[in-house]
């Protein structure tokens, strides 16, 4: 079988299976298996598949068509211009989580180094580290720490950083608990889904910690607005991720908790600390 006849059986398999992104999912699959980059599948169609690249390629569809994410199939996923290794061990980054970076564009001085003091930025909740890990390298001068509650997603965490070559720290806890030193910026993306929410067959396989939340996916969130109202400096900002089902509530509960909501950007809610 060629290239270009296993990539066109696999993608009407996946359309068959309903899988909008039948196309890209195939060739991303076959482009991991060869060890090759997918223009090469393009340039290549009629170069033959041996028996033992053809079975990988097929045991790897079969764990799409059973709803395994691509990501965690080919172990990475891109994130603003880099790549992060993926496990089941977290999330996997999402493209509209890439706001978190332009909404800190806004938040970093342009003269930061004129800034006397460090500033110090805190990952909550920072599974695969994307956020964290591309702040640290967008603005190098920013002291950053990534926290998790789950030890093997810190692990995971720690890979990217030392793969990407980020000078981070790594700090165990259930979201802030514990953390004693004032912070300049929060960002987080928590778990806020809702059980009662549909989704995807494909979220199914990402981890229910790092999903999931009670009192209507707010209760994490209700939670890190507290502490974020008492660890973030005069003036100092958090970036959340939540549906935007549930920003009002969530920009009432800040409020309550002196914390200003500045703007929003997709999901992503900026605050910043009234008092």
């Amino acid at each position: 079988m060629t290239i270009d006849e296993w990539l066109g059986a696999a993608a009407k398999e996946l359309t068959d299976a309903e899988i909008r992104s039948a196309r890209l999912d195939a060739e991303l699959i076959l482009a991991h298996t060869l060890r090759v980059p997918r223009t090469y599948l393009h340039a290549h169609g009629d170069d033959e598949l041996d028996a033992r690249q053809e079975d990988i390629a097929n045991a790897r569809l079969q764990l799409r068509l059973d709803r395994t994410p691509v990501a965690y199939i080919v172990g990475h996923k891109e994130f603003y211009g880099r790549r992060f290794k993926t496990t089941p061990a977290a999330l996997i980054p999402r493209p509209e989580t890439e706001s978190f970076i332009e909404l800190l564009a806004k938040i970093m001085p342009t003269n930061l180094p004129l800034v006397k003091e460090q500033r110090t930025l805190v990952d909550v909740g920072t599974g695969t580290g994307a956020i964290g890990i591309t702040a640290k390298l967008e603005w190098p001068e920013l002291d950053v720490t990534l926290t998790d509650i789950s030890q093997q997603a810190l692990n995971l965490a720690k890979q990217n950083a030392e793969n990407l070559h980020a000078d981070v720290r790594f700090y165990k806890a259930d979201l802030l608990r514990g953390y004693g030193t004032p912070i300049d910026i929060i960002v987080s993306n928590p778990p806020y889904v809702d059980r009662e929410w549909e989704v995807s067959p494909e979220t199914h396989a990402e981890p229910d910690l790092a999903l999931y939340a009670k009192s209507h996916g707010l209760a994490l969130i209700n939670q890190l607005l507290v502490q974020a109202a008492l660890l973030l400096k005069p003036n100092g900002s958090l970036l959340l991720e939540a549906d935007e089902r549930q920003h009002a509530a969530i920009i009432q509960t800040a409020k309550d908790q002196g914390l200003t909501h500045q703007e929003s950007l997709g999901l992503i809610l900026h605050f910043v600390r009234s008092r």
